[in-house]
């Protein structure tokens, strides 16, 4: 009394951990059992691959059918099971070949009618199929998917049965081919936004730096119209990035087409947003908006109205570059190297410091709606603008403002230089720089050294300062970063009323 094993994955982040999948028919009362610490949907499976079988012509014997997913104190989560337990389960009634089985992994969804639906985290499974030298089934919608992971034999039907003709001979299934890119726009142009020239400034800085920016207005000032242009300043993914970004939207299972991503992620997710939904979670912990923006733009609107407690779980994240959901059982870490721009009023009405509808209740609305913002948070911010509202006149008569491709073709040059500093095993951005790495002039240094006196700066925010100034030197292609630099990046530091840059 054999045993057929069919491999398979678990995912712990994108990780792909793998499972082993052990089918074995023995005498007994007719049973199928799914041991192996299953989850609801993997313990359903049983009732999926019977209906599939019977749809085929084929039935279970009237014996005992005992699956063990192994190792079995891993929680095994989701419908992928399907295919690797049915192709099993056919390995050992006989019907396909056990040896041809050993090479490769399997997932997929099955069907009442043998049917294969598309799962989450094919792109990952066929990376760790590669690694192991085994090559992957899946279902044909995902085939191209899987073709991203490079030299592996890759068989994706379209039902069971077309994979039990492949390895009976009477069928051959033709290799995928890689489903190419995602389509995607860079959004308006900067050209639209008349005035604003310190926000665009702003803008620009944090796009060359991958910094993170506030932006601070009466309600209807341009601070949504200003963050929709900044995925059309930045750069395209590096290869590296690419793999990444689309393996944690594999996971998350939207990754549209199997097509990479190449262009940074830009997520705007709604202020009544719970911190599972920010940071990761949920029943099967998946990744959250932080991840979904790694290596992209993480977008705020209306900062102080999301719970405090999501924007305290933000924290780790944003120093870390990653978040862990922590159960009980497991401990699931996801990338979140993402760039928060967040928008906000300066008061609760929206009108503080405005002088043709001013605050009735300044300066206290202001104070009690900004305190809804801690410290931590604030001083993670790397540059901070207060968006002023451009005049009729000015929206009639200015010109047209300098279009979004001059911008992008300076972050390039930019973001460039910085990849010729850090090295290709360093720092991705000037964001992510140590402090050490920038060099600056004795001046410049000097005035770094009296505003972290004068205006109280955490060691923190000094070492963002230096950061926000050397992607300010970048801009003006300066190998050193002199006095002016460090000047400009103070001037965007958010500071309390009253502190005055030395």
């Amino acid at each position: 009394m054999s045993i057929a094993r069919v491999q398979s994955f678990a995912f712990s982040g994108i990780e792909a951990v793998p499972v082993e999948v052990q089918v074995q028919i023995s005498s007994g009362l007719p049973a199928f059992l799914v041991v192996g610490l299953p989850d609801k949907a993997v313990g359903e499976a049983r009732e999926r691959v019977r209906a599939a079988l019977t749809a085929m012509g084929l039935a279970l014997p009237p014996k005992r059918v005992l699956i063990n997913l192994a190792p079995a104190d891993l929680l095994k989560e989701g419908s992928h099971f399907d295919l690797p337990i049915a192709l099993g389960v056919l390995a050992a009634m006989e019907v396909v070949p056990r040896d041809e089985m050993a090479g490769f992994a399997a997932l997929g969804e099955l069907s009442l009618d043998g049917s294969l639906n598309a799962v989450a985290g094919v792109l990952p499974a066929a990376i760790g199929a590669s690694t192991r030298e085994l090559g992957l089934i899946c279902p044909a919608s995902q085939g191209g998917e899987a073709a991203w992971a490079g030299r592996i034999e890759v068989l994706a039907g379209t039902d069971l049965l077309s994979l039990i003709n492949h390895f009976r001979g009477t069928q051959v299934l033709t290799p995928p081919e890689p489903a190419g890119v995602a389509e995607a726009g860079r959004g308006p142009c900067l050209s639209d936004v008349k005035g604003m020239e310190t926000a665009k400034r702003a803008l620009e800085i944090a796009a060359a730096g991958g910094h993170n920016l506030l932006l601070m207005g009466s309600p209807g000032s341009g601070k949504s119209m200003l963050a929709a242009r900044l995925p059309g300043l930045l750069p395209d993914l590096t290869p590296h990035q690419a793999l990444e970004v689309s393996m944690i939207h594999s996971v998350a299972g939207m990754l549209d087409g199997g097509r990479l991503v190449m262009r940074p992620p830009f997520r705007e997710p709604h202020h009544s947003a719970s911190q599972a939904a920010l940071t990761g979670g949920g029943q099967r912990a998946k990744p959250g908006e932080v991840s979904l923006a790694h290596r992209g733009v993480l977008f705020l609107d209306e900062l102080p109205e999301f719970p405090s407690q999501a924007l305290e779980a933000l924290r780790g994240p944003m120093e870390s570059g990653r978040t862990t959901v922590s159960r009980a059982k497991a401990h699931v870490t996801y990338p979140a190297r993402f760039q928060l721009i967040a928008a906000m009023n300066p008061c609760r009405c929206g009108y503080l410091g405005d002088g043709s509808r001013e605050c009735g209740r300044a300066p206290r609305c202001g104070e009690d709606y900004q305190n809804r913002i801690s410290g931590p948070v604030i001083d993670r911010m790397d540059l901070t603008v207060e968006v002023q509202p451009a005049s009729a006149a000015e929206l009639a008569r200015a010109p047209p403002g300098e279009p979004s491709a001059a911008v992008a073709d300076r972050v390039a040059a930019a973001r460039q230089a910085q990849r010729q500093r850090y090295g290709v095993d360093g720092a991705a951005s000037n964001a992510e720089a140590d402090s050490r790495d920038v060099h600056l002039a004795a001046d410049a240094q000097d005035l770094a050294e009296r505003a972290m006196e004068k205006l109280r700066l955490s060691p923190r925010g000094y070492t963002r300062v230096l950061r926000v100034a050397r992607s300010i030197a970048d801009l003006a292609g300066a190998k050193l970063v002199v006095r002016a630099h460090v000047a400009e990046a103070l001037a965007f530091r958010h500071r309390p009323p009253g502190r005055k840059i030395p």
